[in-house]
This record gives C-alpha cells, sequence and structure tokens, in this order.
C-alpha cells in the first residue's frame, strides 16, 4: 500500500518489484501473465519464480502510479485492457471500478480461506481480496518528546490549538490515503454533515495538504527517514498503521524502538482487492495469478514486502509487525454501498472546502 518510498532498501534485501512502460497487454503470448497495478506492488523474487516454475506462466508487471490514478487509466482502457489481472483497487474505490465493467467474474481457489469480514461482490465474484491495513495518523516521537507535548490520540484531538500547524494529509481526490482519512472522519462525524465543519476546524488549525502519500510521508514528515532528509518539518501525517515496522526494518542501524507511533482513534480500515480484468486476453493465466496471491506463501510474504496485513485464515505475521505496530483495535469503516452513493460527492464538496 505504502511501499515505493521503501523500495531501494527493499531490493537490497533481495525483494523484487518488477515494472514496465507501455500501453502493450500480454498479446497473444498465452505464457505471459500481466499484471497491472499500483505503484506499491511488490513480492518477494523467491516466491513469484516458484509461481512461475509451478505454473509455466511468465509474470509481467505494468505500475500506474498511485491506486486512484491505476484504477482511472484501467477503466480507461477496459476495452483494450493493458494486462490480464489488475490488483490494487480498495474499498474506497471499488464501487467505481465495478460500476464501470472492469472486471469478469472469477471465483478464485482459496476464496473461501478469506475471512468473512473482507468478502464483498459474493453474487457475481468480480474482485477477489488481497490484502488489509489501516489509514492512520502516525506521529514523531522525537518532535513531541523534546516539546512535551501529548501525541493526539483522535480525529477530536487534530483540531485542539496544541496541534496547529502540525499535520500533513493527502489531497482526498488523488491520493488513496487521502481518501480514506477523508471517509474515516466521514464515518466519525456522519450525522448532519459533521464532517464538513470537521473539516473546515482542521484547515483553520493549519492542516497541510499535498498530492500524494510519497510527498508527505518522504518530504513533508519529521518522523520518517525520507522526512529527515528533506527537512520536513510536519510531526504528524496521514500514513498506515503499518509505517513504524517499515521504519525499523529498513532502517541501517536499526533502533530498538520504532521512531514514530500511530494515533488509533484516526484509523480507517482498507482493503485492497484483485480482479481478472474484462477482455484479458489471457484469462487462464490470469485465473491462475489470482489463486496464488491466496496461496498462504504469497499471503505471508505480503508483510514484508507491502507491509499490509493476510486475509486468509492461518496466514501469519512478521514478528516485526507485533513488535513496532499492530492493527488498529477499532478502526473506522464503511459500507461499501455507502462509499459507493456518498464518495464522489464527498469528495467535491472536500476539495471545495478544503483547496479553495
Amino acid at each position: 500500500m505504502h511501499t515505493k518510498a521503501f523500495i531501494a532498501a527493499a531490493v537490497g534485501l533481495g525483494l523484487l518489484t518488477l515494472s514496465a512502460c507501455g500501453s502493450s497487454g500480454s498479446g497473444g503470448d498465452s505464457k505471459t501473465v500481466t499484471l497491472v497495478s499500483h505503484d506499491s506492488w511488490a513480492v518477494s523474487k523467491s516466491v513469484l519464480k516458484d509461481f512461475e516454475k509451478r505454473s509455466g506462466y511468465t509474470v509481467k508487471v505494468l505500475k500506474d502510479g498511485d491506486a486512484g490514478q491505476a484504477v482511472n487509466k484501467a477503466i480507461l482502457t477496459k476495452d483494450n485492457p493493458q494486462g490480464d489481472v489488475f490488483f490494487g483497487v480498495d474499498n474506497t474505490l471499488l464501487s467505481r471500478a465495478l460500476d464501470n465493467g472492469l472486471f469478469q467474474s472469477y471465483d478464485a481457489k482459496g476464496a473461501a480461506l478469506v475471512k468473512p469480514e473482507y468478502r464483498v461482490d459474493q453474487a457475481k465474484h468480480r474482485v477477489t481480496p488481497i490484502d488489509t491495513g489501516d489509514i492512520c495518523v502516525n506521529y514523531d516521537k522525537a518532535y513531541f518528546s523534546k516539546h512535551k507535548l501529548t501525541p493526539p490520540t483522535s480525529f477530536a484531538d487534530l483540531v485542539k490549538p496544541e496541534y496547529k500547524n502540525l499535520l500533513v494529509t493527502e489531497n482526498a481526490a488523488t491520493s488513496s490515503p487521502g481518501l480514506g482519512f477523508l471517509l474515516g472522519s466521514a464515518a466519525r462525524y456522519e450525522d448532519g454533515g459533521g464532517w464538513q465543519a470537521y473539516w473546515k476546524k482542521l484547515k483553520a488549525n493549519g492542516v497541510k495538504v499535498v498530492d500524494g502519500w510519497e510527498q508527505a510521508y518522504d518530504q513533508e514528515f519529521s518522523g520518517s527517514a525520507g522526512g529527515k532528509k528533506a527537512g520536513g518539518d510536519r510531526p504528524l501525517v496521514v500514513s498506515y498503521a503499518s509505517s513504524p515496522p517499515a521504519e525499523v526494518i529498513y532502517a541501517d542501524p536499526k533502533p530498538t524502538t520504532a521512531p514514530t507511533g500511530v494515533s488509533y482513534g484516526t484509523c480507517f480500515r482498507q482493503t485492497e482487492y484483485a480482479g481478472l480484468l474484462s477482455n484479458a486476453k489471457n484469462t487462464k493465466g490470469g485465473k491462475a495469478f489470482l489463486d496464488f496471491l491466496l496461496t498462504k506463501e504469497f499471503q505471508q510474504d505480503m508483510p514484508l514486502n507491502m507491509f499490509v496485513y493476510p486475509v486468509i485464515q492461518g496466514a501469519q505475521v512478521p514478528q516485526e509487525f507485533e513488535q513496532y505496530g499492530r492493527q488498529a483495535p477499532d478502526p473506522e469503516t464503511m459500507a461499501p454501498a455507502k462509499i459507493a452513493a456518498d464518495r464522489d460527492q464527498w469528495v467535491k464538496s472536500w476539495t471545495s472546502l478544503v483547496l479553495k
């Protein structure tokens, strides 16, 4: 979900991230499976090679930017898709993909192992749940210690005077975590249009909005390794509950504790899906790849590559996730139908309210 800033380090650890440019799909080569994804796709080289050896397919990966950008491009090219499988549409954008006919039906092998809370579209099986994570405000521990200030623990805290000019978030119209944070606030202040009043207060309290996660986390946020190098001066950022473990894992030398923390009262649960693209040229290979994404081998490989949690029963998470971070105990959630009904109008209202 948010590995882009950590990819260089991952390559050094023997992880594989494949990317390609251009608009060519899988063509007529039945032995090539083309995956279209957002920029944060990553998998261990050995795990991917195991799939290719067992299946006889070669995997090609096309990366198309942030999740929102990738979904929009996939919709525009659905009649002549770039590939066979799309990975990375999440619950904030799922209805847009389904309403535009992006996917064809396929009930992936292993789907019965997916935990019930992550299952959607059960009648048509157009998408397969792959991973989950929590969009949350992260804080710079050193800043709050230095200033003898208690980090915020809730949405309500963020509008208090002591946190003025401290928060940076992503644009809800262009960024998946930015949209998730908006939906989290809408879920928290749903009654009576309360989220608009909340964002008016947040704007008055100096929230900074940037285009995407990489800029927010790796440039503006004072607590990240990248933010420190870039001179970031915002000690609060909208990121993920799994960001603190990433800061430890990719640090050299590794600290004994994570330099960043999570405000668990600001979290929104995000789930990502994959699907067989409509008009895919290699449907057989695409189905085999979707089956692979639900194997325990891949599900247990995801956390240290994409810093997300598996969705199938019985899959284990790394010790680092338990030691340096955890899933939000009570995140905000929203039914897909609710997101579908209100998302576009909320984003339009948010843009008018916050960016103008």
